[in-house]
């Protein structure tokens, strides 16, 4: 039996897609760019704020990035205050979490959010110390895909690889999880399809937070 899973943050433990629209709109709204659809953020999305912002303005027409510095500078800003705008656990994943800690499962969070705004996503939707370790975005750390973070994560929870799922929605997640050696499932709930889960040879794709539990 697994003895950890470490979980992406958005797109796999919160539906947070509204709160990322909605402080991307508003920071990209003073240079012209924007609104997107929220299908587009989708896919801006997965990489850190910094390429967020950097695929917005790209797709607005920005090529050349004039506006970077002070778009990614407006939106840490926003976030910031709204990091919480509409943003609430998926279906099913309250009950994952609980039938994990009933069974011993330690829990764990690695997200390429901010770290400030990854404790206060966590703690305001699951409360606090509910899960084992939280990492977010920290200077000097490499963002996902490296497994830096994993790695980090492993050594708080004094595990190895084998011992731990690692579960999350978009190819990042599964290259993150794969680097550092755990066995990856793919969220179908999450941002992205199941084609690009399959083509970043996830071990398992799975339809709802509770087929997890089949894996352990």
């Amino acid at each position: 039996m697994k003895k950890a899973v470490i979980f992406d943050l958005d797109g796999t433990l919160s539906d947070s897609i509204n709160s990322i629209k909605y402080c991307g709109d508003r920071a990209l709204a003073p240079f012209g760019i924007g609104p997107f659809e929220t299908k587009q953020y989708c896919y801006f999305v997965g990489d850190g704020a910094a390429n967020l912002v950097k695929r917005a303005l790209i797709a607005g027409g920005d090529e050349e990035l004039v506006h970077f510095e002070e778009a990614f500078s407006l939106y840490k800003e926003i976030f910031r205050d709204n990091c919480m705008y509409q943003v609430k656990p998926y279906d099913g994943i309250r009950e994952l979490l609980a039938k994990l800690k009933e069974a011993g499962v330690k829990i764990a969070v690695l997200s390429n959010k901010p770290h400030v705004e990854t404790i206060r996503v966590i703690e305001t939707l699951f409360g606090k110390e509910y899960f084992d370790v939280i990492q977010g975005q920290k200077e000097g750390v490499a963002i996902k895909p490296s497994p830096e973070g994993a790695f980090q994560v492993l050594e708080q929870l004094s595990l190895s690889p084998e011992e731990i799922l690692y579960l999350g929605d978009t190819a990042t997640d599964m290259k993150t999880g794969k680097g550092a050696g755990a066995f990856t499932v793919g969220a179908l709930w999450g941002f992205r399809e199941r084609r690009e889960l399959e083509e970043s040879h996830a071990d398992a794709i799975i339809g709802h937070p509770l087929e997890l539990l089949e894996y352990l």
